[in-house]
């Protein structure tokens, strides 16, 4: 056990390179290394700060009792925790580590909507977890919570903000389009809040091509580089299925009008959106992208 511990946080919109990470940095022996740590407590702590139904003290003395006794407890010199559902977390997480370290982790809005919508459309805005989870939204009193399974917990519209009854008209992968353009712009807002040196930002696509890009990763978390740990950025994880679905024309455009400040923003609106090649194995985890 040390309490001398280093934090650090991976935060994406998710289909990001996560769960990546979290394998390639659960290699060493210095770090102890999660993905979506107890999300089923997380993930809803998520949604409900963002929508405005618990205060950023209630945050804070949740992640204490979480990753704060996880963080204590360890016996590696860092503790990890690569998680979407965590993004929206960040103020509390810099309030109970204020030390922390945050790497940020971007990918195309093309290729994450589209991941999200293709492979693992059944736990992410399907229209009866969408519906129930807005039941509760706008009456808490008399509709139950909803169970924490993941597909009921992804984030809607703040109340009384314009985009708020638009989205109720919303088809599943225009909430996809909705969900990875505000939790980036969430995201950025909340980390322009933290001290500069205590955080990195990497497009996924540069990460897993440029070897420097990597090394400046490690170098940041203080960690050796080992090669062969490296390697494994070449092979994709989590895939499921092997197969790459570009958008269609009017997925794209979806995309453009609900996010398409983000795109610009990462100048992913200036480039063609790049395909991802799979040599499938017997179990579907895969390797030779090429992106």
């Amino acid at each position: 056990m040390s309490q001398a511990t280093q934090p650090f946080f991976i935060v994406s919109s998710g289909r990001s390179g996560t769960q990546m990470m979290e394998k390639l940095l659960g290699m060493y022996p210095q770090v102890d290394m999660h993905h979506e740590y107890v999300c089923t407590h997380v993930q809803p702590l998520a949604v409900r700060y963002y929508m405005g139904l618990v205060s950023l003290d209630e945050v804070c003395d949740t992640l204490a009792g979480l990753h704060g006794a996880a963080v204590f407890y360890s016996e590696r010199e860092l503790w990890g925790d690569s998680s979407n559902k965590l993004s929206w977390l960040i103020e509390g997480l810099d309030r109970v580590f204020p030390t922390a370290k945050f790497i940020y982790l971007v990918r195309d809005g093309r290729k994450v909507t589209s991941s999200f919508f293709h492979k693992l459309g059944n736990e992410c805005y399907d229209n009866r977890s969408t519906q129930i989870l807005q039941a509760y939204i706008d009456d808490p009193v008399n509709c139950p919570t909803p169970p924490p399974e993941k597909k009921y917990w992804w984030n809607l519209p703040q109340p009384d903000t314009a985009l708020a009854e638009a989205f109720r008209s919303y088809d599943q992968f225009q909430r996809m389009c909705f969900h990875w353009g505000e939790i980036n712009r969430w995201i950025q807002a909340k980390l322009a809040a933290i001290n500069p040196e205590q955080q990195r930002t990497y497009k996924l696509e540069e990460l897993a091509r440029d070897r420097d890009q990597l090394h400046d990763l490690l170098a940041f978390l203080g960690l050796p580089i080992d090669e062969a740990i490296c390697s494994m950025m070449d092979c994709p994880h989590n895939v499921g299925i092997p197969i790459d679905y570009p958008l269609t024309s009017q997925q794209r455009s979806q995309l453009m009008n609900i996010a398409g400040d983000v795109m610009r923003t990462f100048g992913y609106d200036r480039t063609e959106e790049y395909r991802m090649t799979y040599e499938a194995t017997f179990d579907v985890e895969t390797c030779g992208v090429r992106i």
